[in-house]
């Protein structure tokens, strides 16, 4: 085969291009550290490294955002829990203390003032936020837990879920006596009734200060075709709180007291209803107070502006129970977040799972019945002061000796219900406790699972790395030899050709 002149410049000429697309090559990877500078240099590695890097930046999204938001989350709610259960747990000494020791009146005073200072405060933590947002409200992060201040904005038509286990049996007092009734000219006509006390039947709701008109819906065990429960409705009664017989209802009879928020039963109402697992009672509320709870994060409620103008209808859960299907559905509202490919972890803690009425309204009862027998001491010295006076006739004296007594027998039955008060109190707040405990456990169980997420993924991330710099990157070193040799390879043919070029036709001739 003959070889021309023509046939060596092309082929010096293709070996130099080669080896100068070599050296370009390998100066990119020394400059710049990477494999490839684009797809067309290596499809595998390019599409290899656009799955890691996808992979590594979601990784990267949960490490440092996701997982350290819900952690922050997470760690304020545990504060707010743990300051709570210490909150009870100083509640429930004072009312051991009430319920067990002999009180003088500043021993009673003291601890009413304390109670109601710290119930205060455990509504207070129900407003805790993060970044914002209140952690104990559900998907309503821009709405408090409980009211900030005093509202008469919105009137807001509650029906609260009971059952017949809610229905206590407790006493009061009837015949109190009545000092201003006493008349010195008339001694004789003062009402020489002795106070005593009377069992009743009590459902305390959520609220008290209540606007008039008030539904119960109670259920027997029968059911429709369905498979629901049959509701059937109770008349009630509204009485005043002042009404003698506020407490006394007929055996058939349910007084509603607005004021206290209470439905009181008589004897044959109290054993219709006492075994009913499901109890509804609708009523209206119009007036907040500072630290009460708002309905809407409790039950099912509509709230209307107080112009008309607005209404609002909140559904916390399904009222309708099924017994075929065993179906009461609670309308949870848990913030997820995504902290794992495909596996989402609720941060949240429900303001019902940790905060109850029944703690503040044991406090009101508390407050009630230390206000009681306070009263009772009160009209106590004033009679005494009255025996004093020299001036009194016998028959006045006698007749105030006979109110002494009475006063006497008043304040040993209201000192006997303050103590029950303070036994009940006792018995609220360890139950508010358990439920703040298992509100805590469950938070630090869903927690603990978190941050062995976290370390898993930390792992990941730097697996994730390494395996994108093995895809992309260059070993440097392996790099600098090989760039080094192709440099001098160019070089060499660069010389070879300058030489090849030179010879001409005239230097054979």
């Amino acid at each position: 085969m003959r070889i021309t002149n023509k046939m060596m410049t092309n082929n010096v000429l293709y070996n130099i291009n080669n080896n100068k697309n070599l050296l370009s090559t390998l100066e990119n990877q020394y400059s710049t550290g990477k494999k490839i500078q684009k797809p067309s240099d290596d499809p595998i590695i390019a599409v290899r490294a656009l799955k890691l890097r996808t992979n590594l930046s979601e990784i990267t999204q949960y490490v440092e955002k996701n997982i350290p938001d819900a952690l922050s989350w997470m760690d304020t709610t545990e504060s707010s829990l743990s300051v709570v259960n210490e909150i009870l747990r100083q509640m429930n000494t004072y009312c051991n203390q009430g319920a067990n020791d002999p009180l003088t009146a500043k021993d009673r005073n003291s601890i009413v003032t304390n109670l109601e200072q710290l119930k205060k405060q455990i509504y207070q933590e129900g407003n805790s936020n993060y970044a914002g947002r209140y952690v104990f409200s559900g998907y309503k992060t821009d709405t408090p837990l409980v009211f900030d201040e005093p509202t008469k904005e919105y009137t807001y038509e509650i029906t609260e879920p009971l059952c017949g286990d809610d229905i206590n049996a407790e006493f009061k007092i009837v015949n109190s006596v009545d000092i201003n009734a006493f008349d010195k000219d008339n001694p004789g006509v003062f009402d020489k009734t002795m106070p005593n006390q009377i069992q009743i039947y009590r459902m305390r709701l959520g609220y008290g200060d209540l606007e008039p008109g008030a539904t119960l819906l109670y259920t027997d065990g029968s059911t429709d075709a369905d498979g629901y429960f049959v509701k059937t409705a109770l008349p009630i009664n509204e009485v005043a709180l002042t009404d003698p017989a506020a407490y006394e209802p007929a055996d058939d009879d349910i007084h509603f007291i607005k004021e206290t928020g209470e439905l009181i039963f008589g004897k044959a109402a109290y054993e219709k209803v006492r075994k009913s697992e499901h109890i509804d009672v609708t009523y209206t509320k119009k007036d907040f107070d500072t630290n009460d709870l708002r309905p809407e994060h409790y039950f099912n409620c509509t709230k209307t502006l107080e112009d008309g103008t607005e209404t609002i209808h909140f559904e916390k859960e399904d009222l309708n129970y099924n017994v075929t299907e065993n179906r009461k559905e609670k309308k949870g509202q848990e913030i997820q977040y995504e902290v794992n490919f495909n596996q989402k972890l609720t941060i949240n803690t429900q303001g019902d799972e940790a905060f109850t009425h029944d703690i503040g309204r044991a406090i009101d009862d508390i407050i009630n019945a230390v206000t009681d027998v306070s009263e009772t001491e009160e009209k106590m010295a004033e009679v005494d002061k009255m025996l004093e006076d020299t001036n009194l006739t016998s028959e006045q004296r006698k007749a105030l000796e006979g109110i002494k007594e009475q006063l006497t027998s008043e304040f040993t039955l209201r000192t006997d219900i303050m103590q029950a008060a303070f036994a009940g109190g006792l018995t609220d707040t360890v139950e508010m406790q358990d439920k703040v405990n298992v509100a805590m456990s469950d938070l630090g169980g869903r927690y603990n699972r978190l941050l062995l997420t976290e370390s898993r993924l930390n792992d990941q991330q730097v697996d994730f790395e390494d395996l994108l710099s093995s895809n992309e990157d260059v070993d440097l070193v392996d790099t600098i030899i090989k760039y080094t040799s192709a440099e001098t390879i160019y070089n060499s043919s660069l010389s070879a050709a300058s030489k090849l070029v030179q010879s001409s036709l005239l230097d054979f001739l």
